[in-house]
């Protein structure tokens, strides 16, 4: 597998990614009519937006994992308001009626059209944020903590001090695996575990400043 940096031709393969892993860490397209909408949240806004924060792992049938992230939360979820979400809600309907009902494509669209923002108290720690995933076929060859230490390393870079993820409170394999790399449970004022999401953080220790970016 090699490491690298994100590519405007990769795009696709963050879609298949995003779906092949969206049902707790499984394959989700059997849920989905769209197979896109997951990566419409998930990876290909960052993608499009930030790219310079994005990395790769690609063996010889293509690009097999990805980490994303920004540097800014609060920032990135404004840019969003303004660069991403219209877009999509002009063709993405906020489904109503009773969300028990709703299908797996309809919570994502509620999703679209209202995202949630991530809690005060954990940006205000924990500024940047990453989503990873990975393929079956990279899965147990220490990718994960590869492409998270490089996604790391460019950002201390920039002066991160500190990152967070929210993970999927029944996905025990995604949540220990952020344990592992060093990233502790955070007790968020905002959490009401309504949403399903807990919150891990990692303070970073900051390098030379290579540059600025926004996000």
């Amino acid at each position: 597998m090699k490491l690298r940096c994100y590519r405007k031709e990769d795009l696709d393969s963050l879609y298949v990614i995003s779906l092949a892993t969206g049902a707790k860490g499984a394959d989700a397209s059997h849920l989905h009519r769209d197979g896109r909408l997951i990566g419409h949240i998930y990876s290909a806004p960052y993608a499009v937006l930030s790219p310079e924060t994005c990395f790769v792992a690609c063996d010889s049938e293509g690009v097999a994992g990805y980490i994303v992230g920004v540097l800014d939360t609060p920032t990135f979820e404004e840019r969003l308001e303004r660069d991403w979400w219209p877009g999509l809600r002009a063709v993405h309907p906020d489904p109503q009626g009773n969300a028990e009902d709703w299908t797996a494509d309809q919570r994502r669209c509620h999703m679209i059209h209202h995202p949630r923002r991530t809690p005060a108290d954990v940006a205000e720690h924990y500024p940047a944020h990453v989503h990873m995933n990975l393929l079956p076929r990279a899965q147990g060859q220490g990718l994960g903590p590869a492409l998270l230490e490089r996604w790391i390393t460019s950002a201390q870079n920039y002066g991160a001090r500190g990152v967070h993820v929210g993970s999927n409170a029944q996905n025990s394999r995604a949540y220990g695996f952020w344990q592992s790399q060093g990233f502790e449970p955070l007790a968020s004022r905002d959490s009401s575990g309504a949403s399903g999401t807990v919150w891990l953080g990692r303070q970073l220790e900051t390098a030379k400043i290579a540059g600025r970016l926004a996000l």
